[in-house]
């Protein structure tokens, strides 16, 4: 017995086919659209937090100094980089809503259209 549903449409069903999607002008700029805001800014935070790794292995006094009451310059940069975590997801989720949403749900539309 197959589960799977009946045509909907008249006609075999074809596939779309992938590796043209792939291939197409539209992927390409969805593609660099992604690359261009994902890839620097990843560079970016590892550095950040390599930065914030580095200062607590070899720069205990400067981590230690006090900045107000008990709270040190480590807890602040610690916290830091929370902050810094929540804000690039936000930026992040701004990015595709504006650019990359569009672009990858008139690919789905051009892909489901020709099927």
């Amino acid at each position: 017995m197959s589960t799977a549903p009946p045509p909907t449409g008249p006609g075999p069903h074809r596939p779309p086919d992938f590796t043209e999607v792939q291939a197409s002008q539209e992927f390409g700029e969805l593609r660099r659209s992604y690359r261009s805001f994902a890839f620097p800014l990843t560079v970016a935070f590892i550095l950040w937090y390599l930065l914030y790794v580095l200062l607590s292995s070899y720069a205990g006094g400067f981590m230690g100094t006090k900045v107000f009451g008990n709270v040190n310059v480590a807890f602040v940069l610690g916290l830091a980089q929370f902050v810094t975590t929540f804000l690039i997801a936000w930026w992040y989720a701004r990015h595709a809503a504006a650019k990359l949403d569009p672009k990858a749900q008139a690919i789905k539309s051009r892909v489901e259209g020709d099927a």
